[in-house]
């Protein structure tokens, strides 16, 4: 594969992620097909045009069908909200469009089987945007526990919290909507459970709990509308190697900006990771002398791969973005048959039938296996 046509659907926060991966994979990676920026849709023509031109895409469209039949696209990235994913993303690969598509996959569980359905039936590569699983050091830590580093896993603690949401006056907007999925168990708990399904397996079975702090939200033109999903969210969870488990998520946390916190325990050691702290992890190993015992650092280093091919020294530090681009070669490793290390659709429908199962117990009050 020598080129790569690239269409995008959606220019807001993470669509300028995945142009920005767009633009750097080759000159990061140097190994990579020649990417050619194809078409791109947004709302209106104006927008669409504007964010053409600054993301280097070479046409512009209101309508996002029109980026799939261009016969130059081969990739579509769906960026837009999670309720249009499944009408975006079906069609894509019915065209023969290979997708990258952001989590999660899709508010209703039937619609996200029917993305597996349509991936499984169009022989072209569909993975989902868990780029915190791109992590050189995350990637370092699945080495340490395939190790044995730290033995036998048997109790692992999941965080994810930010406070995007925590002020009552914010205005309502789409994330506050139904349609949207129910709150931070779809919006944020996929995060965390990425990092647990690809370092530690599935997960079995739930118990979860939800909350609503707020209400309702003011709206831009006055009045206040009743909101319709959970910012808050907690759970006891089982991983089918037997390890139990908590999880807790919020979009309410004052002063939490996009902490992604794994704690993983095991027989002979401790792994410690915080999303707000994405360069280093902490180990902790039961050997020697007890009063020489404690957690050691390590930093993100070129030791790390692919770490190497953006920084030459340990200490720089790679970004979210970054995470975007390691992504990006990782699709177009799978686009051209290597081995890579993603989140297809069918990986995606195991968690995000792991939230359904949440959702489910909550209302249930009670175990639900998933």
């Amino acid at each position: 594969m020598e080129s790569v046509g690239v269409g995008l659907i959606g220019t807001g926060y993470m669509g300028k992620c995945h142009a920005l991966a767009w633009n750097c994979v080759n000159p990061v990676f140097g190994d990579c097909p020649q990417v050619k920026l194809v078409h791109l849709a947004d709302i209106t023509e104006a927008q669409a045009r504007d964010k053409a031109r600054e993301l280097g895409f070479a046409d512009s469209t209101a309508d996002w069908r029109a980026v799939i039949e261009n016969p130059q696209v081969d990739v579509v990235s769906v960026t837009t909200p999670n309720s249009f994913h499944p009408e975006m993303a079906i069609a894509a690969l019915k065209a023969g469009k290979h997708v990258w598509c952001e989590k999660p996959m899709a508010p209703d569980i039937k619609d996200a089987e029917r993305m597996r359905d349509a991936a499984r039936g169009s022989g072209r590569v569909a993975i989902l945007g868990y780029n915190y699983i791109q992590n050189p050091i995350i990637r370092h830590m699945g080495s340490l526990l395939d190790g044995g580093e730290i033995g036998e896993v048997f109790h692992i603690r999941l965080e994810m919290d930010e406070d995007f949401m925590a002020d009552p006056d914010a205005l309502f907007y789409w994330k506050s909507e139904a349609s949207a999925g129910y709150g931070a168990i779809d919006d944020f708990a996929v995060h965390p459970l990425s990092l647990v399904h690809k370092l530690l397996g599935p997960v079995s079975s739930v118990m979860a709990d939800m909350a609503m702090p707020y209400p309702d939200r003011p709206l831009a033109d006055g009045g206040r509308r009743k909101v319709e999903t959970y910012d808050i969210a907690s759970a006891l969870i089982r991983l089918e190697n037997g390890a139990s488990g908590t999880l807790c998520v919020s979009r309410t946390a004052w002063g939490r900006k996009g902490r992604v916190a794994i704690q993983i325990f095991g027989s002979r050691g401790s792994i410690i990771f915080d999303q707000e702290r994405m360069n280093e992890l902490r180990l902790y190993r039961n050997d020697g002398p007890s009063a020489n015992q404690g957690f050691a650092t390590i930093l993100a280093s070129p030791d790390h791969s692919p770490y190497e091919r953006f920084l030459p020294a340990p200490g720089h530090g790679l970004g979210f973005n970054d995470m975007k681009t390691i992504e990006c070669r990782q699709l177009l490793a799978a686009m051209q048959d290597e081995n890579a290390h993603v989140i297809d659709f069918e990986e995606g429908l195991i968690i995000e039938r792991t939230v359904h199962a949440m959702a489910q117990s909550y209302h249930a009050r009670g175990w639900v296996d998933v």
